[in-house]
């Protein structure tokens, strides 16, 4: 395989670490900047998945602190389970509805159109929400009640629409619910954990038999290219949006909605 190929798998790689936590959609920054390549990775859009896998062990390392807490006072703690407890309904409707969905997503929605489409659409939703922002009631990801959990995780669904952005959908969800800011982003991170796994297991299941030696070091390229630039991007974001909020990035979506839709039909 060309070397040129395996630039380009880095290149997404950190394009993906730097845009998965930030509501940007990672998903379609990599449709369209692949297309923009002409990268051409394993069937299936398995790369695309597999290389978020990345991404969220950069969550998984930067928090381990955090999680090592949570997983050794599970039977002792009431917050490390109200943790828990919110985080597995976070990821259940995203596990429910992708796994009957899944066939009709890559092969119908993963297109640059709806990427862009959705870029803006999204776009337009984060400046509303950060305009028109719901009084904040819950602070810690400990807090959250069931029910917030789970509606939170319904709103995760509609990321299954290549450039909605899982994380976008969680930390909109979170603000509409009184979740404040940096517990919103807190727990995208966190429900990304199993989501991502979830994703990139069936996702490798369904297409084992197409992968190849090189389809797999194109694999490893970006992933751990995704796992570095993740990590700088978790350490730096919830002070860069306590200080600006999240309506930076509503603009850079519709910028780059609009400035991709010109390319494409221009």
């Amino acid at each position: 395989m060309a070397l040129e190929t395996y630039i380009n798998a880095l290149v997404l790689g950190i394009a993906e670490g730097l845009t998965e936590f930030i509501p940007v959609s990672s998903t379609g920054h990599l449709i369209l900047l692949g297309d923009l390549l002409g990268f051409q990775g394993p069937p299936g859009k398995v790369f695309e998945v597999a290389i978020q896998l990345g991404a969220i062990l950069a969550v998984c390392v930067v928090y381990f602190g955090r999680l090592w807490h949570v997983a050794s006072r599970l039977h002792t703690d009431p917050g490390a389970r109200r943790f828990v407890t919110a985080v597995l309904l976070g990821f259940l409707p995203a596990l429910a509805i992708g796994f009957f969905a899944h066939g009709f997503i890559k092969s119908v929605l993963f297109n640059p159109t709806v990427v862009c489409i959705s870029l803006i659409t999204g776009g337009i939703l984060i400046l509303a929400v950060e305009r028109y922002l719901p009084a904040s009631r819950f602070h810690e990801v400990e807090a959250l009640p069931v029910s917030v959990s789970l509606r939170i995780g319904l709103f995760q669904c509609i990321a299954m629409i290549p450039g909605v952005s899982r994380s976008g959908a969680t930390i909109i969800g979170g603000l509409l619910m009184g979740v404040d800011r940096k517990a919103a982003a807190e727990f995208s991170f966190f429900v990304a954990i199993p989501t991502m796994a979830a994703a990139t297991t069936y996702d490798l299941y369904k297409n084992w038999s197409s992968m190849s030696l090189d389809g797999g070091l194109l694999i490893a390229v970006g992933f751990g290219a995704a796992f570095l630039a993740g990590a700088l991007v978790v350490r730096g974001l919830l002070n860069f949006v306590g200080r600006f909020g999240f309506q930076p990035f509503g603009w850079y979506r519709i910028a780059i909605g609009i400035l991709m839709l010109t390319w494409l039909y221009g």
